[in-house]
């Protein structure tokens, strides 16, 4: 997908010029319904900030809203999103919406489906929310440095009729690449990229480290638990307390229960029911054995909740195994040293099919790794000959989980699946959005040095 003259004149139908003072001293600088409601209904902007995540130290992040993680952005199912993005940072950006099914003008990927948002620019993104569910939103420029920084923020999509919810909080998980006094320390660390990925070290839920969230006793209370990390799989668990799954990566399953644990790769998420104990009591959210957040209990005067029915599922196509066409895509390291890195070459870890993403090469796109047709049913079977978990990630479309040869399926729909080391799994989709999507891990330093590819759609 070359951007010829007329396609970057296209692009630039979204963009204009703000003064890089627009709005300093009021709410609308950081986000909020614009007056003309005509042309937007929030202005959000990226801007330095300087936040406390270490005590006593400040860490120079970068936010929208005015908070990192971003602020929540809230849609109902059905309705259009607009969303002025307004770049007051001295880096260009984009805003890619993860697990949102749009039209690819939409996407916000550099060079693919729009061109970067230069400082003082601004975009207006404007797109219909399909499904309901637990969704965010990050840039696709420079990924390792900008998620790094706190560039990543919660979409929600409410549903259409009220969800039988009456509570509900979302959580959002991240580890900071920082060292004891709040400096950023190396979002992507060469070796670790080739492994299983640059850790951060300071875990925070909505931007604080070891939090305790009240909850309302008696109630059941939804938690939406997004995992905007660059790198972690956690382990989620509760230490007592009786939870139950409603939905994974925004879309709905039959309700069961939690169980012991559930990894939740980068961009993954799920929506918990928690039944909230007796006031005074309190519950401990974990990584594995370590403690994310506290969930206090407090009194409240409301009659004790009851579960909630299954969420509605959300309108994307069944894809009829039957005519489905199987497609194979090998994840794997490339075993190859990378060339040219002192005059500012890639590294090139990984590759799909035998092919490594160059992420400094504009023409990528250019060369899917393949090509669907429209409505078309296809089956891909994703085989990780590494011993390292990929979050693999598909961009404008959801598609179907139906097997895997290292555990049993329940099939569900979601936009990003955790792969396992040697593990082989099948998902299912219907080609129904046409355009060229990354295929990609979500490990942002894979993705950079290598896992990612593009699927076209025509």
């Amino acid at each position: 997908m070359t951007f010829t003259r007329r396609k970057i004149l296209a692009g630039l139908a979204g963009l204009g010029v703000v003064g890089l003072g627009l709005g300093v001293g009021g709410a609308r600088y950081w986000l909020g319904r614009p007056q003309d409601v005509a042309s937007h209904d929030y202005e959000l902007i990226a801007a330095p900030l300087d936040v406390e995540l270490v005590a006593g130290h400040k860490t120079p992040a970068w936010a929208y809203g005015g908070q990192a993680p971003g602020l929540e952005l809230r849609a109902r199912q059905g309705e259009r999103l607009r969303v002025r993005f307004i770049n007051h940072l001295e880096v260009p950006t984009t805003i890619h919406w993860h697990g949102i099914r749009l039209p690819l003008a939409m996407d916000g990927v550099p060079y693919v489906s729009q061109l970067p948002v230069l400082p003082g620019e601004y975009f207006d993104y404007d797109f219909i929310v399909h499904d309901a569910g637990s969704f965010w939103y990050h840039p696709h420029t420079a990924s390792a440095e900008q998620l790094g920084r706190g560039l990543v923020g919660p979409l929600i999509v409410e549903e259409r009729e009220p969800s039988g919810f009456q509570h509900e909080r979302t959580l959002s998980l991240k580890s900071w690449h920082v060292d004891k006094q709040g400096a950023f320390t190396d979002f992507s660390v060469p070796r670790e990229a080739a492994r299983g990925g640059t850790p951060g070290v300071l875990s925070t839920v909505n931007g604080e480290h070891a939090p305790t969230l009240e909850l309302p006793a008696g109630q059941i209370v939804r938690l939406r638990i997004l995992n905007l990390d660059n790198t972690l799989t956690y382990r989620l668990n509760l230490s007592g307390g009786e939870a139950r799954i409603y939905a994974l990566d925004g879309n709905p399953v039959v309700p069961r229960p939690l169980g012991k644990d559930y990894w939740l790769g980068p961009g993954m998420r799920i929506d918990l029911a928690l039944k909230v104990p007796a006031a005074g009591e309190q519950l401990s959210l974990r990584n594995g054995p370590l403690r994310l957040a506290t969930l206090a209990s407090v009194a409240s005067s409301e009659t004790a909740g009851s579960w909630p029915a299954a969420l509605p599922a959300n309108p994307i196509a069944e894809p009829d195994l039957q005519r489905a066409e199987t497609l194979r895509f090998n994840f794997e390291w490339a075993g190859a040293l990378s060339q040219n890195i002192e005059q500012g070459g890639a590294y090139s870890f990984w590759q799909v099919n035998g092919q490594a993403w160059d992420i400094n090469d504009k023409t990528c796109a250019d060369r899917p790794i393949a090509t669907l047709k429209k409505n078309g049913h296809y089956i891909f079977e994703l085989r990780n000959l590494s011993q390292y978990q990929h979050p693999i990630h598909l961009h404008g479309m959801t598609f179907k989980v139906i097997s895997s040869n290292r555990r049993q399926i329940e099939p569900w729909y979601t936009d990003t699946y955790l792969l396992g080391k040697n593990e082989t799994a099948r998902i299912a989709l219907v080609a129904d959005n046409p355009g060229v999507w990354m295929f990609h891990c979500h490990v942002i330093d894979h993705m950079e040095t290598g896992l990612m590819a593009a699927i076209e759609v025509v």
